[in-house]
This record gives C-alpha cells, structure tokens and sequence, in this order.
C-alpha cells in the first residue's frame, strides 16, 4: 500500500496490489489488479474488491468503509466482495448491465446494488462520480474524482489505449465511444489510476485515439 496523492486536508488515495486469477471463456490467466481506498484516516471507499479481503482490510486499518464500488463484473475485480461486504458492513455497488457476471461468481451471494452513470458517493469532504462506461463489460463503470484530479478506470482505459474487447460481452466500438464522450472529455492533467499496472493522464492518452482505432483495440 502506498499514498499516491491527495488534495485538501484529509482526503487521500491509497493503493493495494493484490494477484489471482481472472477467468472468462475457458481460459484462466495470472494478474495482479489494483484496489484504490480513497479517504481519510475515520472513512473510506474502496474501488474494486479483488483477490484478497485480508490484504484490503490491513490497508483499510480502523477506518468505517463507506461503500465498496466495483468497476465492472470480471471475476479479478469482484472475487473478494462478498467477503469483503460480510468484513465492513458497507454498501456494495455494481452497474446491473454486469450482473451476469456477477453471478457466475457469487451464485449464493445477494446482488449488489446498482449503480447508475452520475451516481455520486461522498467521502472525506469529496465527492466520486459514476461514470459509465461499457465496451470492456456491459456494465463497466468509472470513478471520477474532481478534487483529487483523478479517474478510477478500471479496465476501461490504460497507459496505451483502452481495456480489452476480444471476449464475451465486450466491443470494441463501444469502448471507444465511451472513452471519447466520457474520459477524454475530462481535464488533460487528471490522472487515470487503472485496475491493473501504472497509472497515467488524460493528456497523456487523448492524441492516441485515432491510433487505438485503427489497430483496432
């Protein structure tokens, strides 16, 4: 777990890499995915809930969890929720154009609630938006947050272009568009923190649309 930023007088942004396994269309891979805790040193909200419940507590130490916000329905970022939500007692949102997925992971376990494009959580004194945006999954979904100068993106953009779209329940159009009317439209300096590897900007990645597009992922 490290700080990788903050703003104002108490609201900061840590992270916690955890590794298992994602597993879609019979085949199984290895990853590491990154969980985001943004708040201060009473309250949280944790974005995407993967692999390891025990490591994302220890992060969260003492800290009353707010809500649990996934950012999409991939078994690597969601495998962790339930124990997670048993652990804190906090809300758990998921978009419900994933909610297939999430059942293919959590049979047994009650379905998240849902979480909808311009949704807002508060925490610490900020305030996080939902911003849908389908293409990787149906329901996948990203985080901005304003006063941080940040974007939470999950698997929907990341430092060389966007998430994957070559398996069930994803396109690559869509993706596009939705990093076009959604992400590129933010400031050129926001930081984009993903759900797997290093972070990067807005600016950063705005100039390579029309490469993205014609390579075709």
């Amino acid at each position: 777990m490290g700080a990788l930023g903050s703003a104002g007088p108490a609201a900061r942004i840590d992270r916690v890499v955890t590794h298992g396994t994602f597993s879609l269309d019979g085949g199984t891979w290895e990853v590491d995915n990154n969980v985001w805790i943004v708040g201060d040193d009473s309250e949280c909200v944790i974005i995407d809930a993967a692999h390891d419940a025990g490591a994302i507590l220890e992060a969260v130490g003492r800290r009353t969890v707010r809500a649990i916000l996934l950012t999409h329905g991939h078994d690597d970022h969601i495998d962790a929720a339930a124990e997670l939500q048993a652990a804190t007692g906090a809300s758990l949102h998921l978009h419900e154009g994933d909610r297939m997925l999430w059942a293919a992971v959590h049979a047994d376990a009650d379905a998240p609630l849902p979480l909808a494009d311009g949704q807002t959580f508060s925490v610490a004194g900020v305030e996080l938006e939902v911003r849908h945006t389908p293409g990787h999954s149906p329901g996948a979904v990203c985080i901005s947050v304003p006063a941080l100068g940040t974007v939470f993106t999950g698997d929907t953009l990341f430092q060389g272009g966007p998430g994957a779209t070559g398996r069930s329940f994803s396109d690559f159009p869509t993706i596009i568009d939705s990093i076009t009317t959604k992400l590129l439209v933010l400031p050129a300096d926001t930081v984009v923190r993903t759900g797997h590897g290093d972070a990067t900007t807005i600016g950063a990645e705005a100039p390579h649309r029309e490469e993205w597009i014609a390579r075709g992922h």
